[in-house]
């Protein structure tokens, strides 16, 4: 057996406990459930000392996963992305340390390989067969990659207009794919009738408690990875909030394992897309939870999500670390998308595009100041969203010369 700490599952808003160990869906109050673990223990044998010695993957911090049995874990070795200084955006933009973690460079070619990582794995533990999920793509295309190696059957409804890479992924992965004439919110309706018909496994983002476990590894890799000190500010593309949600709670855990300071916690950043902006909406109302935003659209497609069912959760990070939710219009992140490539030479997602335009407007508002770390989150490589890239070159003749 693994030395997993996992101690139960606790709903964060009516604090009612579920054991660890069985298949569970969202708490009776239809908030979602999160992971607890025994952080004491977890601490006896998880230490920078330690870390030294494990594998490059997300499984380093097995202590703090679910996963029960090694057996279990189904991997493709993905974790350890690299954060890479981004000095001419940084000059550019007026930020001296201004740093990008790279998740189109893992395995699956995006963030959503973390979640489903876990989440899969903790599906094959409990022997759950079949598993169904709205997707915008990514996340469709990491769990119908990873379930096939796991054996489990994956049905996965996603909006038609989706990144065309994706629907590819998911389909040779042998996925049973459907699209939907609509948005993800209409893929989620199909879902949730389909799991109740079918009974089978409903892996909705928060609708298990897993998916979040692998994506709050980034935030153990940026502690890791910057010598155990946090950023002053973190930037994350935001759609369902799982991304934001779980690095919050991995540094809030790596704090109470002693491993963190725990007076330095970064400033979060949830970024949005201006025409599809729930949270930023609430943010700036200073509301709790967020309204469902009608007629969403945005070039990046990751974060076109109406309403998340973990919004208070997303705007709870965001308060308690005195952050801020910003909306980035589309020509805006896809002129910064190609700045990026052209000046760094490399070709990120428009969802970690939008991450930049915004440290560019903080900064230009004095939100973010020149001297300060800034990181940005690049959640996926821009090759799988061809579309936005039109390429208006000459062709030539044989005969023709340059």
């Amino acid at each position: 057996m693994t030395n997993s700490c996992v101690r139960d599952l606790y709903c964060p808003k009516c604090e009612k406990r579920y054991p660890s160990g069985e298949p569970h869906q969202l708490c009776t109050c239809g908030a979602p459930l999160l992971v607890a673990y025994d952080l004491k223990r977890a601490a006896n044998t998880l230490s920078k000392s330690s870390l030294t010695s494990r594998a490059p993957t997300l499984w380093r911090y097995s202590e703090l996963l679910p996963v029960q049995n090694p057996a279990n874990q189904i991997s493709f070795g993905e974790g350890m992305t690299p954060i890479l200084p981004m000095n001419r955006m940084g000059e550019d933009i007026g930020i001296d340390q201004l740093l990008m973690k790279d998740e189109g460079l893992i395995p699956g070619g995006s963030f959503k390989s973390r979640g489903a990582a876990v989440g899969v794995s903790m599906a094959h533990e409990l022997g759950i067969e079949e598993i169904a999920m709205p997707t915008n793509g990514n996340a469709g295309a990491a769990w119908a990659m990873y379930a096939a190696r796991a054996g489990i059957k994956t049905h996965i409804v996603m909006p038609v207009d989706a990144p065309i890479v994706t629907r590819k992924e998911a389909y040779i992965c042998g996925a049973d794919l459907h699209l939907v004439n609509g948005l993800i919110s209409d893929a989620g309706k199909i879902v949730g009738r389909a799991v109740k018909k079918y009974d089978w496994f409903d892996v909705s983002t928060l609708k298990e408690p897993y998916r979040i476990e692998g994506k709050k590894t980034m935030g153990y890799e940026i502690a890791e990875q910057l010598n155990w000190q946090v950023p002053d500010v973190i930037l994350y593309p935001t759609g369902g909030g799982v991304g934001i949600i779980g690095i919050y709670k991995a540094l809030k855990e790596f704090q109470e394992m002693g491993l963190l300071d725990p007076s330095k916690m970064p400033r979060l950043v949830a970024v949005q897309a201006e025409e599809c902006a729930p949270i930023v909406t609430a943010f700036q109302k200073g509301e709790s939870e967020s309204e469902f935003w009608p007629e969403s659209k945005t070039a990046a497609f990751g974060i076109n999500v109406p309403k998340a069912i973990g919004d208070f959760l997303v705007l709870d990070a965001i308060y308690e670390t005195n952050g801020t939710a910003i909306a980035i219009d589309d020509p805006t992140l896809l002129a910064e998308q190609r700045m990026i490539a052209e000046t760094e030479g490399t070709f990120i997602c428009p969802e970690g595009a939008a991450t930049f335009a915004a440290a560019r407007q903080l900064r230009h508002e004095g939100w973010i100041e020149r001297h300060e770390q800034v990181l940005c989150l690049n959640t996926g490589m821009g090759i799988k969203y061809p579309e936005t890239v039109d390429p208006d070159v000459p062709t030539l003749q044989p005969e023709d010369d340059l």
